[in-house]
């Protein structure tokens, strides 16, 4: 449907653009923002670096360990060992407080709208700031729930007590053994609920907000729609970015904006109705 050929626009003054996205977050019938990893990263949320370094630093020098994306698929040789290093990894990317103003501030600029939520990110800092959870559909899982590895059914469960004690209670990069989560229904041993293979759990919540999504689409299709693109990339571009350009270049009257820094473009066919800034997610919000 789109030439492949994309349009960047990029300029080192974005009082335009921000002119113009600023009035149609203002007049729009309806805004569906989508976001991706790029957002969270703006909210500090970083996987490598200093951050990274400063939670795992025993993980690098054992393993070398580059960040802690990749670190989260290695097959450690015990159970006690993967869960001493994913409990960390999910105590502070989705338990502790790190946000430093920026999805806050995103639900500053839309709270009085009729806004929904489609993200790829997991780590429940929408609902953090306070976004109605009604509104809100994580595709991909979330940081704060198992499920059985197998699966034996099709259920997640809360794991933030859990959690807690894994990361309060490990030694030398183990956890105790009686911490070690098991599916209450065959035993099995849990694992995140997270889409990376055809093992992942859609609950019935995860249906229920599939169904919210494609209703507020339904109820706002041909109105004037703001496509609120966040820091989208191109692992899983078929969830959020071409939809957006689908929907976009069907309704004269929508707007699609892209705010990522280093990936802000979009295909010719809609560059009449689209705002496109590569720049700082937080640094756009605050101006």
């Amino acid at each position: 449907m789109f030439l492949q050929r994309k349009i960047t626009k990029y300029t080192a003054d974005f009082s335009v653009e921000i002119s113009r996205l600023k009035n149609e977050i203002e007049t729009a019938d309806a805004i569906v923002i989508g976001a991706g990893a790029g957002l969270s990263t703006a909210a500090g949320f970083t996987y490598s670096g200093e951050r990274f370094e400063k939670y795992f630093s025993d993980f690098i020098e054992k393993y070398n360990f580059r960040d802690m994306y990749s670190g989260g698929f290695y097959p450690f040789e015990t159970l006690e060992e993967h869960w001493a290093y994913w409990s960390r990894y999910v105590y502070i990317n989705r338990y502790m407080d790190v946000d430093n103003g920026v999805y806050k501030g995103l639900f500053e600029l839309v709270k009085d709208k009729d806004y929904f939520v489609l993200t790829t990110n997991v780590d429940h800092q929408f609902q953090k700031a306070e976004f109605d959870k009604h509104r809100l559909f994580y595709t991909q899982g979330d940081y704060g729930l198992f499920q059985c590895s197998e699966p034996c059914c099709q259920k997640t469960y809360d794991n933030e007590d859990i959690i807690r004690k894994m990361y309060a209670e490990q030694e030398n990069m183990l956890i105790p053994t009686e911490l070690v989560p098991r599916c209450p229904k065959c035993g099995r041993p849990m694992t995140m609920n997270l889409r990376a293979d055809e093992t992942f759990v859609q609950d019935e919540g995860w249906y229920r907000a599939a169904e919210r999504y494609e209703e507020f689409l339904r109820r706002h299709e041909n109105l004037h729609i703001l496509f609120l693109e966040l820091g989208v990339g191109y692992n899983t571009p078929a969830i959020i970015k071409y939809p957006f350009w689908q929907m976009t270049a069907k309704n004269p009257k929508a707007v699609y904006a892209c705010l990522n820094f280093g990936e802000a473009f979009c295909p010719e066919q809609i560059r009449p109705q689209a705002i496109c800034m590569d720049a700082d997610i937080g640094t756009i919000f605050k101006r």
